[in-house]
C-alpha cells in the first residue's frame, strides 16, 4: 500500500501554483478551475490544492535541508522552524541506518506549515 494523495487546503489556486512550482521545482501536473483542484506529483503520489481541503502538516523529503531553507530564505518564504536534528536512526525502522533526521518548517503561500525533511550521516558532537 501506498499513500496515493494528500490534500492541502488553498485559498488561492493562482498563488499557490506560483509557490509549490517554486517549491517542487516543476509545474503542476493537472488543474481543473471548476471545482477548484491543482494537482503536483510528487514522487509516486500527489498533493492536491484545494479550497474545501483542510490544513493539512505535509513533510517533503529534500537532499539538504539546511541548503533548501537557505534558497527559500532567500526567496523572501517564511521560515517557522530552522533546520535542526530530530533523531538519530540506529536502525532502519523509520529512516537510513546510521543517519540522523534533520527538519525545518516553512509557511506555504497559503499559511500552512510546510516540513523539509532530509537524512544525513550522523556526525558525533
Amino acid at each position: 500500500m501506498e499513500i496515493l494523495q494528500v490534500a492541502q487546503h488553498a485559498d488561492d489556486l493562482d498563488r499557490a501554483a506560483e509557490f509549490y512550482e517554486r517549491l517542487l521545482g516543476g509545474p503542476p501536473a493537472a488543474r481543473f478551475d471548476s471545482p477548484g483542484l491543482l494537482f503536483f506529483n510528487i514522487g509516486i503520489g500527489r498533493l492536491l490544492l484545494e479550497e474545501a481541503a483542510p490544513s493539512a502538516l505535509v513533510y517533503l523529503q529534500v537532499d539538504d535541508v539546511r541548503a533548501r531553507i537557505e534558497e527559500l530564505r532567500a526567496d523572501a518564504v517564511e521560515i517557522i522552524g530552522e533546520p535542526h536534528v530530530i533523531f538519530t536512526h540506529t536502525d532502519d525502522t523509520l529512516g537510513p541506518a546510521g543517519t540522523d533526521e534533520w527538519m525545518g518548517f516553512i509557511r506555504d503561500s497559503e499559511g500552512n506549515t510546510v516540513g523539509l525533511v532530509s537524512h544525513e550521516p550522523r556526525h558525533d558532537p
